[in-house]
């Protein structure tokens, strides 16, 4: 296939590395869990949380003893609270994929206080008429009424009661009734005959960027966060991967970096001086740089990396959210239009097509590019494509009427069967990806570029040689892709997900 260039002049690096002026296949490594938290990738950002069971997003049921079914939202909000469900078993269902009317989702005002979210996306609160005691589900903004404590006890944490402001606590008066009128104290049995207590259980944990930062609080976040970016990424890191067969690397970003030193609460301001530093290392180690769009306001995915509240995908549902977006692609490329290291710009990372309408992705596509190009001609602009969950279907954007436009398809290949061998997995990633990337790279379309991939397999108890051969496999197939691809990620808690661990321990050889 005939190589394109790529439009940038040739300049030397601060240490006399000749920055290309072709363009070779990206061979790059996300820096993930850095300036976007993934609470998987380091765990211990969230060890200094206190209560930390409780992070904004948490999906609680909670069953009545009493009448032995669970309390949910009629309809999904909108109405009463009531105690007559038979209950969603934990963790079947995953955020989007039905009406879950017996799952609560957390926000967190402190590490004792809560607002509950429902189906619906309303709070749950006392009725206002009345005599104020009855539970309903029909507030869009919540306040003082929609404001709760969970007491667990403390010999079996698994039971709790439910506090609510008027300081009373919940109580299943028949299954059609809930009230907060209880009295009780801690000396209280807690028995099955109790109307207030409930067995609680957890259907989701989110641990993104909001869920660290708001569980830290205004207080102790910024030092957390200052430490973990200084000390996550550093210089050394660049030098590693110039030195190990890579010329790029892909820096996912939230949209509260183009905010300045102030950002809205609950985020930490300061993370756009370590962007920075990463240009400037890019730049004397002679590494490209795309920037990663990876989480926008109000979730594009409602994922823990789109840095999302509580697990509803939000982004698009205004004007506001998506002018907010396309500010914020536009302020870092005229940041960094001139470093010769700017080389692309994911626009949206994982747009997710179950809850957003392709239409409004596609607008939000072709306003993102021209936001790129009023301040860059040479710059890549990504498109990553929608994923349909629920089919694996991959929903490409119309990009063949824009100039140096790129596909991001991801390649995660995790198998759902347990497969005894290598022999037995590696046709099915033939015919999965390297099929499809083969058939994506058309000369007159856009460059096909695979974003993310891993060594992870799902393959239990491999061998060292299984997972080289199987990563062996995963360059020749990704190889295909016109653009490049970028692995996922250079360091993580699990040894597979990361780069520098797998260089180090000779599983990959770049």
């Amino acid at each position: 296939m005939e190589v394109i260039s790529n439009g940038i002049r040739s300049t030397r690096s601060h240490s006399g590395h000749q920055m290309e002026n072709r363009n070779p296949k990206i061979r790059a490594v996300n820096l993930g869990g850095w300036l976007v938290t993934e609470g998987w990738i380091k765990p211990s950002l969230f060890d200094a949380i206190p209560n930390k069971d409780f992070l904004d997003g948490t999906g609680l049921q909670f069953k009545s003893m009493m009448v032995g079914k669970y309390l949910c939202a009629e309809f999904g909000g909108g109405r009463r609270l009531v105690a007559n469900s038979t209950g969603t078993p934990a963790g079947r269902c995953p955020a989007g994929s039905g009406p879950q009317w017996e799952t609560f989702r957390l926000w967190r005002i402190n590490e004792r206080l809560f607002n509950f979210r429902v189906a619906n996306k309303q709070f749950v609160g006392l009725d206002s008429g009345g005599d104020g005691v009855d539970l309903v589900a029909t507030c869009d903004s919540p306040g003082t009424l929609e404001t709760f404590e969970i007491v667990r006890n403390t010999d079996d944490p698994s039971r709790v009661r439910i506090k609510a402001s008027n300081r009373c606590f919940l109580q299943v008066r028949t299954e059609e009734r809930v009230t907060a009128d209880y009295q009780c104290d801690e000396s209280n049995v807690w028995g099955d005959e109790d109307p207030s207590v409930f067995v609680m259980s957890f259907t989701k944990i989110l641990e993104g960027e909001f869920q660290v930062t708001n569980g830290l609080g205004p207080q102790k976040a910024p030092e957390v966060m200052r430490e973990h970016w200084s000390t996550f990424i550093v210089e050394d890191d660049f030098k590693f991967v110039a030195e190990n067969g890579l010329n790029a690397v892909r820096i996912p970003v939230g949209w509260w970096i183009a905010s300045g030193p102030n950002p809205p609460r609950p985020y930490v301001g300061g993370s756009l001086a370590y962007l920075d530093n990463a240009f400037s290392w890019a730049e004397k180690y002679g590494l490209k740089v795309i920037i990663d769009l990876r989480a926008a306001p109000g979730s594009q995915n409602g994922w823990e990396r789109s840095s999302s509240r509580d697990g509803f995908c939000e982004w698009g549902d205004t004007y506001d959210t998506i002018q907010q977006t396309l500010h914020v692609i536009e302020f870092l490329t005229s940041r960094y239009t001139k470093s010769p290291s700017f080389y692309a710009v994911d626009l949206l990372n994982e747009p997710l097509a179950e809850t957003l309408p392709q239409e409004t992705v596609s607008k939000y596509y072709i306003a993102g590019h021209n936001a790129v190009r009023k301040h860059s001609s040479s710059a890549y602009v990504i498109m990553s494509c929608m994923l349909e969950t629920s089919s694996k279907e991959l929903l490409l954007p119309d990009a063949t009427s824009l100039d140096r436009t790129v596909v991001d398809m991801q390649c995660y290949f995790l198998c759902d069967t347990e497969l005894d061998t290598i022999q037995d997995t590696l046709p099915l990633f033939y015919e999965d990806w390297f099929a499809q990337l083969e058939s994506l790279a058309t000369s007159n379309g856009p460059l096909i570029f695979v974003g993310e991939w891993a060594a992870e397999w799902g393959l239990n108890g491999a061998t060292k040689e299984e997972n080289q051969e199987y990563v062996e496999a995963q360059l020749e197939a990704y190889g295909k892709a016109t653009f490049g691809w970028a692995y996922w990620t250079l360091k993580c808690e699990e040894d597979l997900w990361s780069l520098e661990w797998m260089i180090k321990n000779g599983y990959i050889k770049l």
